[in-house]
């Protein structure tokens, strides 16, 4: 019983932080954030045309993204983010997400685009005039799911791998195809269909001279212990699999060697990518956290963790370490891994005031320099606990 009120305090704690963050980037009244250049709101894009194909939101609504053309340099220069937020493990969890703008086209409101969309040149050196995309999550299945039937009691759609499809046909025909520069970009839940479609991407522009993919915050791994064992990401992931139909959108490389929900973790599945990803994660991810060690956020945030505390910390900290990819070819696996206790870093600390930095390199000068080949940073700050 305690293990499960833990959990679910687990998954409350994620959806009121993207909440938080999405109301944040979706209130158009609000005072701006000091620490962001040149914020703005952009409209959503709604594909009508992918309902024929099946391609919609938990309840039956069409996709949407947004976008913000190119200029300049930029105008062949693509990069395109799958959003996070969370996943909906049963029908309850999503039909509640279903009347949200998680769930919903219908409920989706003007995106603020501020971070490494920035169009300000100083703050975003290297991608500050490139076409720029968001695209809504409205699965609550990472991406994945591929479920044909839909239960008239419910009216319940999963068809997130539907999505993904839907909204690459529409950008290639709106000049992704010609891209000089791309990248697929995914944010905490969104973090796994970038790597997963990330070769997928690299298929679909054959002719594009440099593309690679970045996960910010979604490298999870399956450490569980006091209150959550047993229920942890291997438990979402499950989920995943049965109530969205997600086996089929996993590589079989994968899941000819484990359980579906196995691929689901990066450890288990980066090895089979062959475009050049980069990952950026702390070892003290709020969501990671909370998921393997349970309620931690207030002591960590007044700094007054328990001895006890500590010690799971550091074990979580060297596990998730050992599951990175190897660093002996940082030009085809870089790495940007802070110790900050934070979730997601793309959007609110990309940059020059508050932007994380490790070995006296900032967040957007390693990736910036990995991505364009100038130099190949795999950085991992030595802090064996969090900085709050």
């Amino acid at each position: 019983m305690v293990a499960t009120r833990s959990f679910k305090f687990v998954i409350l704690l994620l959806l009121c932080s993207l909440l938080t963050v999405l109301l944040a980037e979706s209130a158009p009244n609000q005072q701006k954030d000091t620490y962001n250049y040149d914020e703005y709101f952009v409209e959503k894009t709604i594909l009508k045309n992918a309902v024929s194909k099946g391609a919609v939101c938990l309840d039956g609504s069409p996709p949407a993204y947004y976008m913000d053309r190119g200029f300049g340099e930029g105008a062949q220069s693509w990069m395109i983010h799958l959003s996070g937020g969370g996943w909906c493990r049963d029908v309850r969890e999503c039909q509640n997400r279903s009347t949200t703008s998680f769930g919903s086209s219908k409920h989706m409101l003007p995106f603020k685009f501020r971070g490494h969309f920035s169009n300000n040149k100083n703050a975003n050196p290297d991608l500050f005039n490139w076409n720029k995309v968001m695209v809504a999550y409205c699965d609550g299945g990472a991406f994945t799911g591929d479920v044909e039937t839909v239960d008239p009691a419910t009216n319940l759609h999963f068809r997130g791998a539907r999505i993904f499809s839907a909204v690459m046909e529409d950008l290639l025909s709106k000049g992704l195809r010609d891209a000089k520069n791309a990248l697929l970009i995914g944010s905490s839940a969104g973090a796994y269909p970038a790597m997963l479609y990330c070769d997928r991407f690299s298929k679909l522009l054959p002719n594009t001279p440099r593309l690679k993919c970045l996960t910010d915050s979604g490298y999870f791994i399956d450490f569980n212990k006091n209150l959550q064992k047993g229920k942890g990401f291997e438990t979402i992931y499950k989920a995943l699999v049965t109530l969205h139909g997600s086996a089929k959108a996993l590589p079989k490389s994968c899941t000819s060697r484990m359980k579906p929900e196995l691929c689901f973790f990066p450890q288990n599945m980066q090895q089979y990518i062959k475009t050049p990803l980069y990952t950026i994660m702390s070892p003290f991810d709020i969501v990671q956290v909370g998921t393997s060690l349970g309620d931690y956020y207030n002591a960590i945030k007044q700094n007054n963790c328990s001895a006890n505390q500590k010690k799971n910390l550091r074990e979580l900290r060297l596990e998730l370490l050992s599951k990175l990819p190897n660093a002996s070819d940082t030009k085809s696996r870089g790495a940007f891994i802070d110790s900050q206790f934070h979730h997601t870093r793309l959007q609110s600390y990309w940059n020059p005031q508050n932007v994380s930095v490790v070995n006296n390199v900032t967040m957007i000068k390693a990736f910036g320099d990995w991505y364009f080949d100038r130099q190949y940073y795999y950085l991992i700050d030595k802090h064996d606990l969090p900085i709050p």
